[in-house]
């Protein structure tokens, strides 16, 4: 459903559009005849010292003074149609404007009263590496299929050259990248990078990067990408807290520095406080350089020059790609905005004087401030970026002014443009507009609150605010504009939701629970609810029925079904594909679709439900979209399981890229007639030659003969080529070495020799000083011959190279061992031809056997139509009240998805994300607070508290639910109008008598508090006494006295500085943490002192727990829930840790 948008725009507004469009600043005088030059660009600077650029990306400014190209693209939600956004020319008149700034009023006039992304920015070097919609790789994005989502296009409104412009604003699941890149760095050729960036907006997520990353979206090992980093994770090399710290991104390590000792504490690398931010990294064989500078004022400081981390990393194997706003595997955690940034061609290496003369262009574009916000008056310094309305009214908002002009501003009007029908004046007057006399002093700010009273007619847009003033210095009149996002609708809140209640039997008692928060009644007659399961496509939306009304106060319940359809079912079918058949028998009555379309039958048979989909295979680093055009008899797919010869397959079709929510899939049906092989990314395992007819690789599982397969990028030294396979062989197997091995040995200690054959060829060594001999025996290590010719050290690599795969033709270039490829595979064929085309990352669904009914269906029913079995109760919601509608699906999504409830006409009426932004569009709250942790504003995911390993192996989510307190309450702040229900597990269980708990988390316990433990006869409530530390865990493997590192089954919940206990009886003692993690190496808990006994494998470990004031009367197994209120559906909402 897409939102109305009303084009009708006050005088003033409209007014105030066009002439932004012209200028962005209406100036009296005189101006000379002759415009001024465009300024020079920091790529100008770079070419001229011999360093061009291939890859310029800014959403601000041109980066070259001839460059009169597109900067960026944005996307509109309203229509999907998409607009260019280019560089303002310079003018002679009014006023002297020497241009080379974005057009930020193309962009507001083309999105108001909707929303756009940014779609693509656009590469201003001759390379055109333009980044786009970032695809999925070893981490999965939140967009279909696992796309990463796109930025909100005015989320980081800035002032440049003394104009408006927009930064890109990136929340965690954001991102943009280009793997196809064209001239970059591979492998260890030298290449610098900078960016301009937002110093106040960062995390510990990993990892807000931009520069030169991994072609396949992976983690492909130590040194394959070498970027630009800024935030404060702590996990790897880090500066003294709390930062944030400017530093490089190299893989599997963070590096701001390299210490002699191999420590990661970089203690002279500063805490940065700028608000604009310049950073260089810089790269060349054996070296690099990172720097860093106020993008406002003064130089680059350097912030390390030195050797590379280790031999891991030197030489480095860099694979060229382009990335923006997350990490090289594709890693989703961080936050930052981004305003311009470069990269400079392949063996370059940028001098200190040209990053320093690079830093002088940045500071005279002047970054600084948006010249306006608008807020609502009681959240002014952290805007939510949404106020809402209902019909008639009255809400403060206040307008902000701050001085960017570098001068003196006087007679400062500060005004509002309201929708048709509202009314704004300033409060405590009847004046439409304020004005400051002044003067107002360069970099100052001055407001305006105006009381917004809305109008009788529902609305979704913008709420404008105007800034009139003149500059005192020299008399020149300007103009500025802001907008808010605003709803006009009924007070209907999405007001409470539960996923599961955290039976092991049932995991989808699922419910939504919507409340009329005002005093009238509500017709929701037609009114539709949107759930949005993370990385899932939308099919459907929950429709109410008609002459529905909800009255003051009141509760509509829906509930999960216990099964819905999978795919649409047509009148005459006698077999229906359904997403659940738990607990359903024959003989059983089913009810299918609810109201008047509804009706029902018996089941004859039950087959199997639709299966875990998987996505139509996207390649990397070509692709990440390929097309099926209609008439396709096969589909490539990540993944072949649950698919049988014979059965039906649902094959995604509709989607419109980039994948950004505004559409609706649809599934088209076809009989699977055979199932091949999945899609495969893996990468070389040895270099190739020129002129070689066989290539090494990683994997050979799904790879035929016959298949095509292209292989590297095109930059300095490597070339492009595409070649057929006509043998498969074996793998090669990578590993390092455990122990340095010394010239002349003839055996060496590997990681592991799994894949490791005698007779095979064994490659020792980094790219830099390998060499090959040939393995004889894999005993204690592994022994060969010849002997080594020279010594290696701990942790260099090792690979058997296997036979790999025999080509048609011998190879035309060169290529380099660690760089990845793709393999559609031969995936899955279909009895007939497709009818409609499909494309990468579109849903693919097993749909199993299903359900046979006793007649054929009367009537048509959509997906997922309710499909309900009033016998079940392992499935869907469970117990009372009865819902006032059931829903057939999609299930909710434990760890993240985005709801929206629309009124009959379109207009959205309410959003929430919880877990993560799913649908940043639909967010409520303020998005940029930074920090430790921090991952924008969204509800928390009433989802698992946290598993630990074997040690919660019966673990359970809790009965918890996600709600507003009290109900209805509306801060249009998902972060903060729901609260969670304290909860969490026992991971080893309690016995009868206890005083003391283990828990896996502590978070909103209080002393004082009942809580209650245990489900059905089971449950016992006790008073919290005490409340200690989180955390309980087994030991990974035996551990020995004096070990500083203990192996753990899982980290999570454990906290520095927190002491934890270990072991019991007469070999228990306590220690303190300092980090808790996992890793390559598994999850592992360093503690601040030797241990004083051994301990050995499965040894408990855990915090202090929650003391009770009383013994518990019963025991407790492993997993079983402690919380303090349950959840209420279609009743007052209960959380007695509100803080209100």
């Amino acid at each position: 459903m897409r939102p109305r948008i009303n084009l009708v725009l006050m005088p003033a507004l409209a007014l105030t559009l066009i002439g932004a469009a012209l200028t962005m600043a209406q100036q009296d005088g005189a101006g000379r005849n002759a415009p001024p030059p465009r300024p020079k660009g920091p790529c100008d600077i770079y070419a001229a010292a011999g360093d061009p650029c291939v890859a310029a990306h800014s959403t601000t400014r041109a980066l070259y003074a001839g460059y009169n190209g597109p900067l960026y693209q944005v996307l509109r939600q309203s229509d999907g149609k998409t607009l260019d956004i280019g560089v303002v020319q310079p003018a002679a008149s009014p006023l002297q404007d020497a241009g080379g700034y974005a057009n930020a009023a193309a962009q507001d006039a083309f999105c108001a009263n909707t929303y756009c992304w940014v779609s693509i920015i656009f590469d201003q070097s001759p390379k055109h590496n333009d980044v786009i919609h970032a695809p999925r790789g070893g981490f999965s994005g939140p967009s279909m299929g696992g796309f990463n989502n796109l930025p909100v296009a005015d989320m980081a409104p800035i002032t440049i050259m003394g104009h408006k412009a927009y930064g890109v604003f990136i929340t965690p699941g954001m991102g943009l990248r280009q793997n196809d890149a064209k001239g970059t760095a591979v492998d260890d050729q030298a290449e610098g990078q900078y960016w301009v960036i937002n110093g106040h907006h960062y995390n510990s997520g990993c990892c807000f990067d931009y520069g030169n990353a991994e072609i396949d979206s992976r983690d492909d090992d130590n040194g394959t990408m070498e970027t630009t980093y800024y935030g404060n994770a702590t996990s790897w090399y880090h500066g003294n807290p709390a930062g944030p710290w400017i530093m490089t991104d190299q893989e599997n390590n963070l590096v701001g520095c390299v210490n002699p000792d191999g420590t990661k504490l970089c203690a002279s690398l500063p805490n940065i406080t700028w608000r604009f931010v310049t950073a260089m990294a810089k790269g060349e064989p054996h070296h690099w350089t990172s720097m860093g500078g106020d993008a406002q004022h003064g130089a680059l400081k350097v912030m390390f020059d030195g050797p590379r981390v280790d031999v891991t990393y030197d030489p480095m194997r860099k694979q060229g790609a382009i990335l923006l706003g997350n990490g090289g595997d594709n890693s989703v955690g961080s936050q930052g905005t981004f305003y311009e940034g470069a990269m400079t061609a392949a063996d370059t290496f940028p001098s200190d004087a040209t990053d320093q003369l690079v830093q002088a262009n940045v500071v005279a574009a002047r970054y600084d401030l948006p010249r306006l916000s608008l807020a609502p008056a009681s959240a002014t310094a952290a805007p939510p970026g949404l106020q809402t309305f209902s019909p008639g009214s009255s809400q403060n908002t206040t307008l902000t002014f701050t001085n960017t002009t570098g001068a003196p501003v006087v007679g400062v009007q500060l005004s509002l443009s309201v929708p048709r029908q509202w009314t704004s004046v300033v409060t405590g007057a009847s004046t439409t507009s304020a004005t400051i006399a002044g003067p107002v002093a360069p970099g100052a700010s001055v407001s305006a609150t105006f009381k917004v009273t809305s109008g009788p007619v529902a609305f979704n847009g913008d709420l404008v605010g105007n800034a009139r003033f003149t500059n005192q210095a020299t008399g020149a009149k300007q103009f500025e504009t802001t907008s808010e996002k605003v709803r006009n609708v009924s007070p209907v809140k999405i007001n409470e939701f539960r996923i599961t209640d955290g039976s092991p039997t049932n995991s989808t008692n699922s419910f939504i629970e919507l409340y009329n928060a005002g005093a009238r009644d509500v017709d929701i007659s037609n009114w539709t609810l949107t759930q949005h399961p993370a990385q899932q496509a939308i099919f459907s939306a929950v429709k109410i029925p008609a002459r529905t009304k909800l009255t003051p106060g009141g509760f509509y319940l829906l509930g999960l079904a216990n099964s819905g359809l999978a795919v649409p079912a047509r009148a005459g079918d006698k077999t229906i594909h359904v997403r659940s058949t738990a607990g359903m028998n024959v003989g059983d009555t089913i009810s299918i679709e609810s109201g008047s379309g509804a009706e029902t039958h018996k089941i004859v048979n039950v087959g199997t439900a639709a299966g875990a989909g998987t996505t139509l295979w996207q390649p990397l680093p070509d692709g990440p979209v390929i097309k099926l055009p209609a008439g396709s008899t096969n589909v490539p797919v990540t993944s072949v399981a649950g698919f049988a010869a014979g059965e039906k397959i649902a094959i995604g079709y509709g989607a419109v890229y980039p994948a950004v929510a505004r559409t609706i899939e649809q599934y088209e049906v076809a009989t699977v007639t055979a199932v091949g092989k999945p899609g495969t990314q893996a990468f070389l395992g040895v270099d190739a030659a020129a002129g070689a007819t066989n290539i090494k690789v990683t994997s050979v599982a799904n790879i035929s003969a016959g298949d095509r397969i292209r292989l590297d990028i095109e930059s300095v030294g490597h070339g492009i080529e595409t070649v057929a396979v006509t043998k498969v062989g074996t793998q090669s197997s990578r590993t390092a070495l455990s122990a340095d091995a010394h010239a002349g040995a003839t055996n060496i200690k590997v990681r592991n020799a799994n894949g490791f054959t005698v007779g095979d060829k064994l490659t020792v060594g980094t790219p830099a000083n390998h060499e090959t001999v040939t393995i004889t025996a894999v005993a204690d290590g592994v022994d060969f011959t010849p002997a080594l010719a020279k010594a290696h050290l701990n942790r260099e690599f090792v690979v058997a190279q296997g036979t790999g795969l025999d080509l048609a033709a011998p190879l035309k270039f060169n290529h380099a061992a660690n760089l990845p490829f793709s393999v559609k595979g031969t995936g899955i064929s279909l009895q007939g031809e497709t009818a409609f085309a499909h494309s990468s990352n579109e849903p693919v669904q097993p749909l199993g056997t299903g359900i046979t009914l006793d007649a054929p269906l009367a009537k048509d029913h959509a997906i997922n139509a309710v499909v309900r079995d009033a016998q079940v109760t392992i499935a869907g919601y469970q117990g009372t009240p009865v819902p006032n509608q059931w829903f057939g699906g999609p299930a909710l999504a434990p760890g993240a998805g985005n709801m929206v409830l629309r009124d009959a006409a379109g207009l959205v009426v309410d959003s929430l994300n919880y877990g993560l932004l799913v649908d940043p569009w639909a967010s409520e709250g303020y998005q940029a607070t930074s920090g430790a942790g921090q991952g924008g504003c969204r509800v928390p995911a009433p989802s698992p508290a946290g598993g630990f390993g074997a040690a919660a192996a019966a673990a359970v989510s809790p009965n918890r639910s996600a709600g507003r307190f009290p109900d209805g309450a509306d801060s249009d702040s998902n972060c903060t109008d729901f609260l969670l229900q304290p909860a969490t597990t026992l991971p080893f269980g309690s016995s009868a008598g206890a005083t003391n708990i283990k828990v896996a988390g502590v978070a909103d316990f209080a002393a004082g508090q009942t809580i209650l433990i245990g489900t059905g006869a089971d449950r016992e409530t006790a008073v919290i006494a005490t409340v200690g530390t989180a955390g309980a865990t087994m030991s990974g493997g035996d551990i020995e006295a004096g070990a500083t590192v203990i192996p753990v089954a899982a980290g999570f919940g454990f906290a520095p500085n927190q002491t934890i206990t270990i072991d019991s009886g007469a070999n228990q003692e306590s220690a303190v943490v300092v980090a808790a993690g996992g890793g390559r190496g598994g999850a592992r808990i360093t503690v601040a002192a030797p241990l004083t006994h051994a301990h050995p494998a499965g040894a408990q470990i855990s915090g202090t727990g929650i003391t009770l004031t009383a013994a518990l009367t019963k025991a407790h197994a492993g997993g079983t829930q402690v919380s303090s209120d349950l959840p209420t559906p279609g009743a007052p909402n209960k959380y007695s840790n509100a803080r209100r």
